[in-house]
């Protein structure tokens, strides 16, 4: 099996995660489907954003970093919440006096920067041996039914919860059929709502077979 080829990187984004922008020494590899826009293709990664990733691969890298930064948003709420609440100069004014405050009045904002900037971080565009790829409108949303979502994956969440759905077989199947047969994969998703985990693996083996 071939190896999976690494994007091109800046020379100011070495050791940088693509997702994130925290520095790393590890990538993730991205398996393409037949209906991906993109060939395989490894990105830099922290450890976090890399095992984040794995969980949501979903229909093309692009649907994938913006799963993994809605994750980072719900691990770090309460970090983020920190600049709802404060700034920094209140921050720095404000007169906690025990041992505890105290370490969290000089550590908050650091806190809140960190992951208000992981967040933030746009990351760069893709290239494979200096040819840049198209994302295709992939990061401009996904629509379905008449509706606009902020992503494929906003669409399974929201799905997931309307119809009690198992939202990582859901977005199993979506991964293998692709955003164009997304209401394919909603139909089995529902079809499958009371299925044992084993029989979910079968559908998912078999369909990935029936694709090949």
């Amino acid at each position: 099996m071939s190896a999976i080829p690494i994007i091109d990187i800046p020379f100011d984004k070495r050791h940088t995660c693509w997702f994130c922008g925290e520095p790393c020494n590890q990538h993730f590899e991205y398996h393409s489907q037949t209906h991906t826009p993109h060939p395989s293709l490894a990105v830099p990664a922290c450890s976090e954003c890399a095992k984040l990733a794995k969980q949501h691969p979903l229909t093309s890298i692009w649907d994938c970093r913006i799963a993994v930064k809605d994750a980072l948003m719900r691990i770090y709420a309460k970090h983020l919440a920190i600049g709802i609440n404060w700034t920094e100069a209140e921050l720095a004014e404000s007169e906690f006096s025990c041992n505890v405050f105290e370490g969290f009045k000089k550590s908050a904002w650091m806190m809140y920067q960190i992951a208000r900037d992981r967040i933030n971080a746009p990351g760069w565009p893709l290239r494979l041996e200096e040819i840049e790829i198209d994302d295709q409108g992939y990061s401009a949303g996904f629509e379905f039914d008449g509706v606009t979502y902020t992503s494929v994956h906003a669409a399974i969440h929201y799905y997931s919860t309307q119809f009690t759905l198992d939202p990582t077989f859901f977005a199993d199947l979506v991964r293998l059929v692709g955003r164009a047969r997304f209401n394919y994969a909603l139909r089995l998703a529902r079809i499958h709502i009371a299925s044992a985990k084993e029989m979910k693996r079968q559908v998912l083996t078999d369909l990935e077979a029936e694709l090949i």
